[in-house]
């Protein structure tokens, strides 16, 4: 399996448009040692990195969300972009793992595509898409989409994609602002992935928005080869302390690093061979500058901070 990171920040991006805190402002003056990021999204594949050559066919990618970015992202990723005819692309399928803005607008930057997009998404995240954001009708007019239900729990396979195997667990979190579940979550509106290779055996567990971790979703991080998880907030009060919002961290949905039962926490605790990635950076968050304490203290926990264009082979 292979796995590239399309992007690696929350929504917003980094340097975010509007924003003039010290990870923004020092990325666009230089002053801080850092890298810009896309909003968080990446692509699976069960290919090899040599497929797409004249010794075979490009193998379809899965695209996990679907960015306002996202054709900055295709740009930068050629292996999505096979050129093979006049119109093509090399994503086969998409997965939602919820119904956010920053995961979902993209959908409307695909609306060109040959043939009705297969998507995969929770009965609750296509309702949100459907009535709260109403996109999939939108896209009706264009491309359409071959809907496709996510069953919470139980494995599913996607047929592009022959030798993985997915499963979806509802995580704990908030669905989004325009969502008729706002006030009351109901399971699936929130999935981590773990999707497996049946070749190599390795399993990938995908989470970018987590605000607890229950025992199932402990499970399924403790079995992985890799585990990619929410990094959005260093601390709890991290946008209240900077006065950007009255809303702490796991207020929105969000494990923060730091702190008692903090994911820091949780992935010290993980198996010695797991390789471990935060995703889905706030531009906020202190570990984005690579000179930070706090960027130290990820390094001496063997924590990585994924990074637009990273590849993971599993």
């Amino acid at each position: 399996m292979r796995i590239r990171v399309l992007g690696s920040a929350a929504g917003g991006g980094f340097p975010q448009w509007n924003c003039n805190c010290r990870n923004c402002a020092g990325a666009r003056n230089g002053t801080v040692r850092t890298r810009a990021r896309t909003q968080s999204s990446i692509a699976v594949t069960s290919a090899s990195q040599e497929q797409g050559t004249a010794e075979g066919p490009v193998a379809p990618w899965t695209l996990i969300n679907a960015s306002p970015d996202i054709l900055f992202q295709l740009r930068d990723s050629p292996a999505l972009r096979p050129a093979r005819e006049l119109r093509d692309t090399g994503i086969g399928a998409i997965v939602l793992v919820d119904g956010q803005i920053d995961h979902t607008t993209g959908l409307y930057m695909l609306r060109e595509a040959r043939r009705p997009w297969p998507l995969w998404c929770t009965e609750s995240v296509h309702a949100d898409l459907t009535r709260g954001n109403p996109i999939l009708d939108v896209l009706s007019h264009y491309c359409g989409i071959d809907h496709r239900p996510m069953p919470l729990g139980g494995e599913f396979l996607i047929e592009t994609l022959p030798g993985l195997r997915w499963r979806a667990l509802p995580v704990p979190g908030k669905p989004a602002p325009y969502s008729p579940n706002r006030a009351a979550p109901l399971p699936g509106d929130n999935v981590g992935l773990l999707i497996g290779d049946e070749r190599t055996e390795r399993k990938l567990f995908y989470a970018p928005g987590l605000a607890a971790i229950d025992e199932s979703v402990w499970r399924a991080m403790r079995c992985a080869a890799c585990v990619l998880v929410d990094g959005t907030f260093w601390s709890d009060d991290e946008m209240i302390r900077l006065g950007l919002s009255a809303h702490r961290a796991l207020d929105i949905g969000h494990l923060a690093l730091s702190g008692e039962g903090g994911m820091l926490e949780w992935l010290e605790r993980l198996p010695a061979g797991t390789r471990k990635i935060l995703i889905h950076i706030n531009n906020t968050n202190p570990i984005l500058d690579e000179d930070s304490p706090q960027r130290a203290e990820l390094e001496r926990r063997g924590i990585e901070v994924a990074w637009d264009g990273m590849e993971i082979e599993l």
